[in-house]
């Protein structure tokens, strides 16, 4: 029996659904019932109904989907497949924020621990994130803990005052303004395509920004058949299969997260077979972390 067989007749015993982010490996995105980015799957999540939920990314969306369906079962195909920059934020830094402004909403990225969560106000995801701020009443923004992120959308919400926190996603800092402008030298007849994760001088080139799922849409609306993508490439698959005629190129030379792609097939296979690898958290620390996760979902 080959892999994606075992994987099939086990999703049916263990009445599982198996959802994967753009950025894992081809092969996983391939098998998947249902592959997007963190907005898209967070909503999938939050409404599963099979009783196990094999989730083909990093632990801070494994997180999210416990946090959201704490009856059901959440499987990692890798428990060391882990994000930076979700532990990039400090809880003291945020109570001293809390205490400097008393009008202060802490906005937290989803690419989040569970405890990061629980001190913060809201979520966003890079698909939401210029929607819920713009609808926040207040007037003060602690954005964390991405900070390219939040420079992007203070830059859309000039009447708020963000304060911003030092973290960053590896894969997308690693493109530079350097790398675009050449691309486009090789290139001259592509869109640029920027996530905004991505630092404010590789925006500054950008024909679109938006989150991951934002970049497929636009590419595959575009009557241009050339672009040039800004993010981790295992976006490239999606790209492909629903535009098979048009040329996607690279921007920079380390587009590639190595969390993500710690997600294999034998993996995914071995962790329904044994049903481990599962997502446990405190009840204490669910029910304060999925408050502004439920608070994204009302205001995104």
């Amino acid at each position: 029996m080959s892999t994606i067989d075992k994987i099939k007749e086990l999703k049916k015993e263990r009445n599982a659904v198996i959802l994967a982010h753009y950025y894992v490996n081809d092969e996983v995105q391939a098998i998947a019932d249902y592959v997007g980015d963190s907005f898209y799957l967070s909503k999938i999540a939050a409404k599963a109904e099979a009783d196990t939920i094999l989730f083909c990314g990093v632990s801070f969306m494994g997180e999210s989907a416990k946090i959201l369906n704490p009856a059901k079962t959440v499987l990692m195909p890798d428990m060391q497949a882990d994000c930076p920059m979700a532990h990039m934020a400090d809880f003291n830094k945020i109570e001293e924020m809390r205490n400097q402004y008393t009008d202060l909403a802490v906005v937290c990225y989803i690419n989040s621990t569970a405890e990061l969560k629980t001190h913060s106000d809201v979520c966003v995801t890079s698909s939401n994130a210029l929607k819920i701020v713009k609808a926040l009443p207040n007037q003060h923004i602690y954005f964390i803990p991405d900070e390219n992120l939040g420079r992007y959308v203070a830059s859309q919400v000039p009447d708020k005052h963000f304060i911003f926190n030092d973290g960053y996603c590896h894969v997308h800092t690693s493109i530079s303004a350097e790398h675009v402008k050449k691309a486009k030298e090789d290139h001259p007849g592509a869109e640029i395509l920027v996530h905004p994760e991505c630092t404010m001088g590789v925006l500054a080139f950008a024909d679109y920004i938006g989150s991951t799922s934002g970049i497929i849409d636009y590419a595959t609306a575009s009557k241009t058949n050339e672009f040039i993508i800004c993010t981790e490439l295992g976006v490239l698959y999606e790209l492909k299969v629903k535009n098979p005629d048009k040329h996607f190129y690279a921007a920079g030379h380390q587009q590639f997260c190595p969390n993500m792609k710690r997600i294999t097939l034998e993996k995914v296979a071995e962790a329904l077979e044994q049903m481990t690898n599962t997502i446990e958290m405190e009840e204490d620390m669910r029910i304060r972390a999925k408050k502004p996760l439920e608070r994204m979902l009302e205001l995104g």
